[in-house]
């Protein structure tokens, strides 16, 4: 790891990053843009997770241009988690921004968020708007409901507390850097690594934090720009990351996710009647001719199958009993659920 600047910043802008090095320095030239107006210190953190181009080059090019607040560390453990929590152990920042390589940072951004914490000392972390840079031409299907793979996020201009009671999944998000580490830093096992698409590590960092009782914070004065490549606005890219979803959210265990009346194969019976519906409603509107209501049916049959495809490989039944038990629960629950809504209502008491 290059090491220059003082023991201890504000914040860090952690980076994590694999064979994108023009991404890289378009991210770094804004980065290191900031105005800074003595209020604050940071450093940029590049973490090369094992790329094979010449990422270390574009780092240390900037640090021998006299950037001395830009860090570079490799991390050979393929995954971003690994290389989130090497970033956390070296992160010289109170505070720290999980930044995509891919990101334009405003001149104002980092400046506002040392403000929010500032303002908010009851928070452990904050986060903003996500808006894209299109690359390419945007498809109409593209709306609001299918920006999750491409990384977009605005949930208003109405400032809002997260917690376990209201929850937002921050992206770009910022924390204070002490609480992540308490909690153990990032899951592994749960984030993009290589082809593998569609990671939940930012969500389930949320869900601890959320559940030792930390607060978060949405503040739309945040807001950073991501560039959305040609490539992501294609049916073809969105087929893969809501199938890598679904792998991630099965690996994820989530207990609220999971509960459910009954399960089978180890599935909780709510995603095999969502997935059900989603079949029907891709069949009416494909008859109807409205292929792209037809395709977000098809995204969450396709979330369906990736984590049906992770649980299948897991799943190892008891005995066909137990797979048999599995399923007569699942019908029972179908049938009685059927039964109940024809019953007149004095009937359900």
């Amino acid at each position: 790891m290059t090491d220059h600047g003082p023991a201890t910043v504000d914040i860090t802008l952690l980076v994590c990053t694999y064979n994108r090095s023009a991404d890289l320095r378009d991210m770094l030239d804004a980065a290191l843009a900031q105005e800074i107006g003595g209020r604050f210190t940071y450093e940029v953190l590049v973490v090369d997770n094992n790329s094979t181009d010449d990422t270390r080059a574009v780092v240390e090019s900037y640090v021998a241009h006299g950037h001395d607040n830009v860090q570079y560390l490799f991390e050979g453990a393929q995954g971003k988690s690994h290389a989130l929590n090497s970033g956390l152990q070296a992160a010289r920042g109170v505070l720290f921004t999980t930044a995509d390589d891919d990101y334009i940072f405003p001149s104002d951004c980092v400046g506002a968020i040392v403000d929010t914490f500032r303002d908010h000392p009851e928070v452990s972390f904050v986060g903003g708007k996500v808006l894209p840079i299109w690359r390419g031409d945007v498809p109409a299907w593209l709306g609001p409901s299918m920006w999750s793979p491409v990384a977009i996020a605005d949930y208003g201009d109405r400032e809002r507390h997260v917690d376990e009671r209201n929850q937002i999944c921050l992206l770009g998000c910022s924390f204070r850097r002490a609480d992540v580490v308490a909690i153990g830093g990032y899951r592994t096992g749960l984030s993009v690594s290589q082809n593998l698409i569609g990671g939940v590590e930012d969500l389930e960092i949320l869900q601890r934090l959320w559940k030792q009782g930390h607060r978060g914070l949405y503040d739309p004065r945040i807001v950073f720009h991501h560039k959305v490549g040609a490539s992501r606005l294609t049916r073809a890219y969105h087929r893969r990351w809501h199938t890598g979803h679904g792998r991630f959210y099965a690996a994820l265990r989530d207990p609220d996710f999971e509960r459910s009346s009954a399960r089978v194969l180890d599935l909780p019976v709510h995603l095999c009647r969502g997935a059900a519906a989603a079949a029907l409603g891709w069949a009416s509107a494909m008859l109807h001719g409205r292929r792209d209501a037809a395709f977000e049916c098809e995204t969450r049959l396709r979330f369906f199958a990736g984590f049906w495809s992770a649980r299948r490989a897991e799943h190892q039944p008891r005995d066909g009993a137990g797979v048999l038990g599995d399923a007569a629960a699942l019908v029972g629950d179908l049938l009685g659920r059927r039964f109940r809504r024809r019953l007149p209502s004095d009937a359900k008491r």
